[in-house]
């Protein structure tokens, strides 16, 4: 059996785990903590990654979420490029690479999410890549460049904001989509319309419904996209940007109860009492969407963090939160708020012709969730009106004239 004094082992230093470290001395802890990470880096921000680092305006110093020093003086044991490899729940111990073992009272996957891979042929092909971490975005960053030309495969956010940022160093862009339009499962026509001809204003080439059958190379490295049809789109990198596959291998050897994501509780509690999992990892509860989903942003890192650590060391629960996540791209700010569930309208406030607006998604007169443009106002009181889940008037809602904050009145 463990040590009843190991404390708490932390699988993963991303932003979850990092935070949950933190906030465990924060809220007293006095314990052992573990940190054990695959990275060489301690935890840092990884949504920069596709925009201010990709065009130099950030380094691995400049994301860090703690200086090194701070989990020195924590009494934080940073166990860094180490790879979790073994869960034994009945020993309480996890095993790494390189054979050594650590014992837990308490035990936080904080695994994260990998970037989901095409099974094609010419997928190992030199120059095509994934965007997930600080060595990703490196690799990516010294491929392009004035002249170069990026095939982004995926129109999501992260290939997006690649392409904004390959734009901003002068790289040639072309977005190639298998759906009718880019952000087919997440955003609402007219977001989709303005970020398709934003981009288009700025340089950026589309291809839509557009099917990749291969990779195709030259001496090892990736010279062109074969489409369905047998026309190739020439390039000199490529950007997988097509979804995430969480990290769940670990919990599910460990038979801990994994549904696309390892389930947890509004406490961020495993089906082992004695194991948390927090982050891209998890399939968690959203009680005001009566459901359970995933979640892939710094808002539910933060939030599960809390919830967590709360537990471990017998504070009350945090609030519930009205989950948000943005995007930078050119000198747009967008802003997300909530999940369209369970919808049957929506609304647009202010004008896309300005780059100034507001989609917000609608049961009924109840806003479920709302996507913002350079629109910080509608941002604010619109998360607070999901939250409350009150009823508002649609026209005044739709009028400028009337403010959102007499709206949310």
């Amino acid at each position: 059996m463990s040590d009843p004094d190991a404390g708490v082992v932390i699988v993963g230093a991303g932003h979850a785990g990092g935070t949950a470290a933190a906030l465990l001395r924060q809220y007293g802890y006095a314990e052992k903590i573990t940190l054990v990470g695959d990275e060489p880096l301690p935890p840092y921000q990884r949504p920069p990654l596709s925009k201010a680092w990709l065009k130099g305006e950030a380094d691995a110093d400049s994301l860090t979420l703690k200086p090194v020093s701070f989990y020195e003086g924590a009494q934080i044991d940073l166990v860094l490029g180490a790879k979790v490899d073994g869960l034994a729940r009945s020993a309480r111990t996890v095993r790494i690479g390189d054979g050594r073992t650590f014992d837990y009272a308490t035990l936080i996957l904080a695994t994260g999410a990998r970037a989901r891979t095409l099974p094609i042929a010419g997928a190992e092909l030199e120059g095509v890549m994934s965007l997930r971490s600080a060595a990703d975005a490196e690799t990516l960053k010294a491929a392009l460049g004035p002249g170069k030309r990026l095939a982004v495969i995926g129109g999501g956010y992260i290939g997006l904001e690649a392409a904004a940022s390959a734009r901003a160093l002068g790289a040639q862009v072309v977005v190639i989509e298998r759906e009718a339009h880019i952000l087919a499962r997440v955003a609402k026509e007219p977001l989709c319309s303005f970020l398709t001809d934003y981009h288009r204003a700025h340089g950026v080439a589309f291809e839509v419904a557009a099917v990749v059958e291969a990779f195709e190379g030259r001496g090892g490295h990736v010279s062109g996209v074969r489409l369905g049809g047998g026309r190739v789109v020439a390039c000199d990198c490529v950007l997988v940007g097509v979804g995430l596959v969480r990290n769940d291998e670990l919990a599910r050897q460990a038979g801990l109860e994994c549904i696309n994501g390892v389930v947890v509780d509004e406490h961020a509690r495993t089906s082992d009492p004695s194991v948390f999992a927090i982050g891209d990892v998890t399939h968690r509860p959203m009680p005001l969407y009566d459901r359970m989903f995933w979640l892939e942003s710094v808002a539910n890192a933060l939030e599960q963090a809390r919830q967590a650590a709360a537990a471990i060391v017998g504070r009350p629960a945090p609030p519930h939160e009205v989950t948000w996540n943005w995007s930078d791209q050119y000198d747009l700010k967008l802003q997300f708020a909530g999940l369209p569930f369970d919808t049957d309208d929506i609304l647009v406030r202010g004008d896309p012709a300005l780059a100034k607006f507001a989609v917000f998604h609608l049961r009924g007169d109840v806003i479920r969730s709302l996507e913002a443009v350079n629109a910080p106002a509608e941002f604010m009181a619109g998360r607070q009106l999901i939250a409350q889940q009150k009823t508002i008037s649609r026209a005044r809602l739709a009028d400028l004239s009337v403010s959102m904050k007499e709206v949310a009145a």
